[in-house]
């Protein structure tokens, strides 16, 4: 018995997409969908030369047939997909024995007053603009020939008719993401070869350097060590011990947690109702006594005199 076709269900309300006055706004551009839906060709079905104004999205779900793009005729499977951007001229012809069924989207990509104005993006949007326009400019520039669905933008046609026709929250971003998805997916099946862009990527350095420093801030009061720290980063201590004198005017671990807990001291001592020896148990000294050697070292007064000289 075969399997049940997933996409019948598309038949019910073929048209539910199509009565979406869906208009994506994607980096740059605004991408208004014309026609999103599943159609069937029967067995023989011909669609003579012609040619859209807009970019077409043909994805075969089932079936075969065969296609002409310019002056080139290629056999259609199961499992392909081709586009046709705007003026290119094409022939569509179903298997003479077997129905082809197809996915289509249609949609104009024009891009946006405001980038036509020179508007540049907001900071965190530049990944978004700049992925936009390789992807549009793949599609623009895409041969002729039908590839393989190999990023499974068919199941995205799915999606956004389930999110339609079962509305739930969230629907509509669904279905504008999915729009999206199918562009994307498409201009990667054609890719050569793997190609892994440059995503945005954190600066390693600064980045585990941050953490260490919200770690001990928020750690100081205990036992903490240069093992403690580095432990929580994956990191030596031999490594974080370095990346603390590069990023931190050539201070080590130790003098660094000192003047995190030095600071917490100076603030608790605003109240007083708490005594020095609660201070330092607080803080992470061993003792009032010991926090009264550094702290007098470090500031050429006790923590009793630098209460009655700031706050009192």
């Amino acid at each position: 018995m075969a399997a049940p076709f997933a996409y019948d269900k598309m038949r019910e309300r073929p048209d539910a997409l199509e009565r979406l006055d869906l208009r994506i706004g994607w980096g740059p551009y605004e991408i208004h969908v014309l026609r999103f839906h599943l159609t069937q060709f029967p067995p023989g079905r011909i669609v003579p030369f012609h040619k859209h104004a807009e970019f077409e999205f043909h994805y075969i779900p089932r079936g075969k047939g065969k296609v002409i793009l310019g002056e080139q005729e290629f056999p259609l499977k199961q499992g392909q997909l081709y586009l046709t951007g705007p003026e290119v001229m094409h022939y569509q012809e179903a298997d003479a024995y077997e129905y082809m069924d197809e996915l289509c989207l249609h949609v104009v990509i024009k891009e946006k007053r405001e980038t036509a104005s020179h508007l540049l993006p907001a900071s965190e949007d530049q990944w978004e603009w700049e992925e936009a326009r390789q992807c549009v400019s793949k599609l623009e520039n895409l041969p002729l020939y039908p590839a393989q669905d190999l990023h499974g933008a068919m199941p995205c046609f799915l999606a956004a008719y389930e999110a339609i026709t079962s509305p739930y929250g969230g629907s509509y971003t669904t279905i504008k993401q999915s729009v999206i998805q199918i562009l994307l997916r498409t201009a990667r099946a054609y890719d050569a070869a793997t190609e892994i862009n440059d995503l945005p990527t954190k600066d390693m350095k600064t980045y585990r350097y941050r953490l260490a420093l919200e770690f001990m801030q928020s750690n100081y009061g205990g036992a903490l060590s240069l093992d403690d720290v580095a432990e929580k980063l994956r990191l030596s201590g031999r490594q974080l011990q370095r990346l603390f004198k590069e990023l931190h005017g050539g201070h080590s671990f130790s003098r660094i947690l000192e003047d995190i807990r030095l600071a917490a001291v100076c603030s608790r001592l605003a109240d007083e109702e708490i005594s020095v020896e609660q201070i330092a148990r607080e803080t992470g000294f061993s003792s009032g006594s010991y926090l009264h050697a550094v702290f007098r070292k470090r500031y050429g007064m006790t923590p009793s005199q630098y209460r009655s000289i700031h706050y009192f």
